[in-house]
């Protein structure tokens, strides 16, 4: 859902993918890692039977364990909540939806400055003065929400959420920025930005308006503007 920032962080990043795969020949393809961190420990274990044992085994080799691939020359860009009252030019009326359940909506969803509603295109979300969120996607349009979200309903979380094209990187796919390389401009990104970068986890939650996402290419949310 997401479009590259009017004003970005834009760098040419080392990422560490950490993705699951299958523990068996035969299988090459990414996985998501089962949960089991909420599995009950107060009770004992059972004693297996062999037969027990043995299909145990072959579900354990079966389990797909994470891994992790050190990947080069990746685009970072950043997409951010705009604030309306940061913006304080001619006000548009602006028609979508309630609510996330509807498409392209035609309600009334009140005035906003122009330059936040034109972030909130390019962003996907906008905090209003009434602190009401609104919200956009390529799928449905303008929408008004209690938090800003994906396109599916996901909230966007500061630091952590992340998108990419589903062909590129597989939703689930967690991140981690080990190496910061160069702003658009060829300047080297700034110490405290790289640092904040490498110190989060980022997961592909979210993906890119059709045609703005590419190969190499992922998009970070950093909360407000």
């Amino acid at each position: 859902m997401v479009a590259a920032a009017a004003v970005t962080v834009m760098l040419v990043a080392m990422l560490s993918l950490v993705v699951a795969t299958a523990n068996h020949e035969s299988d090459t393809e990414h996985a998501l890692p089962s949960a089991s961190a909420g599995a009950d420990r107060s009770r004992q274990p059972a004693t297996p039977s062999p037969e027990t044992d043995s299909e145990t085994s072959h579900l354990a080799s079966e389990r797909p364990i994470p891994s992790t691939t050190t990947m080069t020359n990746w685009t970072v860009t950043v997409y951010y909540t705009a604030v309306e009252q940061f913006h304080h030019d001619a006000s548009i009326n602006v028609t979508g939806c309630m609510q996330l359940s509807c498409s392209h909506g035609n309600d009334r969803l009140g005035r906003y400055p122009t330059t936040f509603v034109t972030a909130v295109r390019a962003e996907g979300t906008g905090r209003t003065s009434s602190g009401k969120y609104l919200n956009w996607s390529h799928d449905v349009g303008f929408w008004l929400d209690d938090e800003p979200r994906d396109a599916a309903g996901r909230p966007l979380r500061p630091f952590e959420s992340a998108a990419a094209d589903p062909d590129v990187l597989r939703q689930g796919t967690t991140i981690v920025i080990i190496d910061c390389g160069r702003d658009e401009d060829g300047t080297a990104i700034a110490g405290r930005v790289c640092d904040r970068m490498k110190a989060a986890q980022w997961a592909i939650t979210d993906e890119f308006t059709p045609g703005l996402g590419g190969q190499r290419h992922m998009d970070v949310y950093i909360g407000e503007e």
